[in-house]
Order: structure tokens, then sequence, then C-alpha cells
């Protein structure tokens, strides 16, 4: 009897040392793999720098992130001779700490717009519209009304403008401006104002247009 409870304490102490093992932080496996992600990190940051190095800009430069990477011989082309209406829903804004920089998703419009001419796709055949809700109505504000909310001068005023001088028609949501308490002087003369941003979405969907959904937060 004895020897069997002097087991079984033994049994159930190897026990408690095992969870206690299995329960503590292994600091080394954990400096090893933060290690190991600084250098992934290193890894892709000098990659990126190399391919920027080369990109190309062959319609409008928003940022160093709207250009393209050449790529030599391709074997897939799209039709050269169909028009390509492109719907692009912009409903977010930057963080705070990146508010001084041009809004990803206004980023993405002219890197998408670069990709299709960088195709061979003529610009006469590309038939852009911009629709902007929600937050995503801060890169269309005026540089006063920018200023008023960021205390800095609105940095997507010459990528709008240079997106426009191509063609590009931009669409600002009556609803989220009544909401942000938004008038017509806060946002860019250039702006046309719909009720709603969901029925741009819906009217220019039923006329052909492709959407892009710019979510950079996803």
């Amino acid at each position: 009897m004895k020897r069997l409870s002097l087991l079984l304490i033994l049994a159930l102490s190897a026990l408690s040392f095992c969870r206690a093992q299995s329960s503590a932080p292994d600091t080394t496996t954990k400096a090893q793999k933060d290690s190991l992600k600084h250098a992934h990190a290193i890894a892709d940051s000098l990659k990126w720098e190399k391919l920027l190095s080369v990109a190309q800009y062959p319609y409008v430069k928003g940022s160093k992130w709207s250009g393209v990477i050449p790529v030599a011989d391709p074997t897939e082309v799209p039709d050269l001779k169909q028009d390509y209406k492109l719907l692009f829903e912009i409903s977010e804004r930057n963080p705070d700490s990146t508010a001084k920089e041009i809004n990803l998703s206004l980023d993405d419009v002219a890197r998408i717009l670069n990709l299709h001419i960088a195709s061979g796709i003529p610009p006469k055949q590309i038939i852009p519209v911009v629709v902007l809700h929600g937050p995503g109505l801060d890169a269309v504000l005026s540089n006063e009304a920018y200023k008023k909310r960021h205390s800095l001068e609105n940095p997507n005023i010459k990528l709008v403008h240079d997106l426009i001088n191509v063609g590009t028609k931009f669409i600002v949501c009556g609803q989220a401006m009544a909401f942000k308490g938004l008038v017509k002087d806060d946002i860019l003369p250039e702006m046309k104002i719909s009720v709603t941003a969901q029925t741009v979405l819906s009217n220019y969907q039923l006329r052909g247009y492709v959407l892009y959904p710019l979510k950079e937060n996803e």
C-alpha cells in the first residue's frame, strides 16, 4: 500500500513537472522566431526596393507604389478592342500616422490604371469612375477642410487632379457627407455628388462597369 502511494505521488509530481515545462515560455524559440521574422522582413524590403527601382509609371504617378514592374513577352494579353469600364470604390482613409501620405486606395486606382496601360490598352478605351464614401471622403477634402481635420495639407490633391486629367470621374456619397458634417465647399470642386454611393455602385455595375472594392484593411 505504501509502495502504491509512493508511486502515485511520483506520477503526480512528474505530471505537474511536465505541465509546468509545457506552459513555461520558450524564450529561445521565440527569439529565434523573432530573428527569422526580422530577417524575412529585411529580405522582403530589399526585394521590394529592387523591384521598385525598375517600376514604370506609364499613365499616372501617385506614390512609388503605383508603378508597374515590366514583364517580358507575356503570353496572355487583354482584348485591345473593347472598352474597359472600371468602377473604383474607396471607403477607407489612411491611419492617422500616415495622414500626410497619399490615400492607399487612391494610389491603387493609379496603379490599376497604369497596369491597364502597360498591358497595351489604349487610354481612350479606359473609362474610370471613382466613388467615395465613409472615411474615404477624406481623400477629396479641400485643402482647408483637410487642415482642420488633420493639421496637414491634403496630400491627395495632385493625384486627384492627375486622375481627372486622364478622364477619371469622381463621385462622392451625399449620405456620408451628411454624417461627417461636410458641405459642398468642404470637398474639391471637381467632385460630383450623389444622394448615396449605393446607387452609384448599382447603376454603374448595371451599365457594365467592373467593380474594384478597394479595402486596404482587409
